[in-house]
């Protein structure tokens, strides 16, 4: 065998609960609070927010998985980026993946695993402070270990803690929503919602920002598609069962919370008071024991992809010492050298994220959102990709009518949901809070800044494109 080819050693139900297992992790509970908050409470607008977050991830899912059948080499995206559009706009797009993406979703998912094990030991505990990132530079450095040195363990680990995750979500769906109609807490929590005439609807841009969040992962699935057993064929079925299985579970979940904290509630405290008032204080402590492994779970799938990230470009030729960074180790058939470089980017991100959510941030005007920007970046990446390849199926369904729904209706609808996300990055992260800061009289536009430092990135990337070339 090739030193430098990955082994199959991955089956589809691996990657069934990649999918399922890299969404379902965090976002689902700390997110399910900002999206009350962005909607002022209306339950109606944040399952709305929720649906349309879900329908959108379906939607670029199937087409991904109409790719999966067609293309096959080291990284999914990477691989589609490139017999679509072009091999330097997918060079292009796995240096986005290997320095923003995939970095700042780990980084975040690291500080998200030490924020609920403090909270497991104290509910009151500070969230922000040194010991939470201390806490979560040590998750970092223990995932990575664990996918370097033993990658086969990894696999299995990120198995378990699907099933470990889907309990108290299934407990929640059941019981929550069981005792919200007993109680009235959940009938009350639709009421409001009606009464409201509907709420701000331009809320739920904000709520659907917030579920991108939650929702994103799936893509991160076909990084292994060179270790998954017949992955043409168990690559598709895990995209399109694992994001439909996602987002009925997120839907039930949140309407499950109001069993057990009003809407007032939960905006304030968030989950864990729905749980402790569910289970009392041993079950919620039990139950919130369930959740830090179902955001470990996360970490580790998203800590598989980083290690993965720089070798898809590197074994393309392309990109810094690709001799290097395409090495693969012979004892544990990993890319090392890409390993180092993914957990190096981590320490950067995780760095700024800790700066940028301080009470007064390190960053100043230059703080963003790096849990949400980074990933609607993504949707604006696919929209080239499904351009280009709806103008090339349109040759072909021409000749032959088969295949106008998978291939011209489906593209079409997931351009349009793609550039749907960006325009919600804009005005959540943009608009929005421009125009709440001119009201006090200051200024920020995050979304400005985020994207200044997404071009000096990528012009860096972009050099070591040219001097390749030459």
């Amino acid at each position: 065998m090739d030193n430098n080819q990955l082994q199959k050693r991955y089956g589809l139900f691996t990657a069934i609960c990649m999918v399922v297992g890299i969404v379902i992790g965090s976002g689902v509970f700390f997110k399910a609070q900002d999206i009350l908050n962005y909607t002022g409470g209306d339950m109606l607008l944040g399952i709305l927010a929720w649906i349309i977050g879900g329908v959108v991830m379906i939607i670029c899912a199937f087409n991904f998985a109409n790719f999966a059948t067609r293309y096959l080499k080291v990284n999914g995206i990477v691989d589609y980026a490139e017999a679509i559009v072009g091999e330097r706009y997918a060079y292009m797009t796995g240096w986005f993946l290997s320095t923003i993406y995939f970095p700042a979703m780990t980084s975040v998912l690291a500080w998200v695993s030490a924020r609920y094990t403090l909270i497991l030991f104290n509910p009151e505990a500070d969230i922000t402070s040194g010991l939470c990132m201390s806490l979560g530079a040590f998750y970092l450095c223990m995932v990575y270990a664990l996918n370097v040195l033993a990658p086969k363990i990894a696999g299995k680990f990120e198995v378990s803690a699907t099933v470990i995750k889907l309990i108290p979500l299934a407990i929640i769906v059941v019981v929550g929503t069981i005792v919200g109609l007993v109680n009235g807490n959940t009938v009350e929590a639709f009421t409001q919602s009606a009464q409201s005439g509907g709420g701000d609807f331009s809320s739920v841009f904000a709520g659907i920002a917030a579920a991108a969040f939650a929702y994103e992962g799936w893509i991160i699935a076909t990084s292994i598609n060179a270790e998954l057993k017949n992955a043409k064929r168990n690559l598709p079925i895990a995209l399109v069962l694992g994001t439909l299985i996602i987002m009925v579970i997120y839907v039930t979940y949140f309407i499950g919370l109001t069993g057990g904290a009003t809407v007032d509630v939960l905006r304030e405290q968030g989950a864990p008071a729905a749980l402790k008032n569910l289970f009392g204080s041993v079950g919620g402590t039990v139950l919130n024991a369930f959740i830090v492994i179902s955001c470990l779970g996360t970490l580790n799938g998203l800590m598989i992809a980083c290690t993965r990230s720089l070798y898809s470009i590197a074994v393309r030729g392309h990109g810094p010492k690709p001799e290097v960074f395409s090495s693969v180790d012979p004892k544990t058939n990993m890319p090392t050298n890409s390993g180092i470089f993914g957990l190096m980017f981590c320490a950067i991100w995780f760095f700024y994220f800790y700066g940028a959510n301080l009470t007064a941030p390190i960053f100043g005007i230059f703080s963003f959102d790096s849990s949400e920007l980074p990933i609607i970046t993504i949707y604006g990446i696919y929209i080239p990709i499904f351009i280009k390849f709806i103008a090339k199926e349109i040759k072909t369904v021409k000749e032959d009518k088969k295949g106008i729904f998978k291939n011209i209706v489906m593209p079409v609808l997931a351009t349009l949901a793609a550039a749907f996300m960006v325009f919600v990055a804009v005005y959540a992260h943009g608009i929005r809070p421009w125009q709440q800061a001119a009201e006090n009289g200051t200024f920020t536009f995050p979304v400005l800044f985020y994207l200044i430092v997404f071009i000096v990135i990528m012009a860096i990337g972009a050099i070591f494109y040219k001097k390749k070339e030459k």
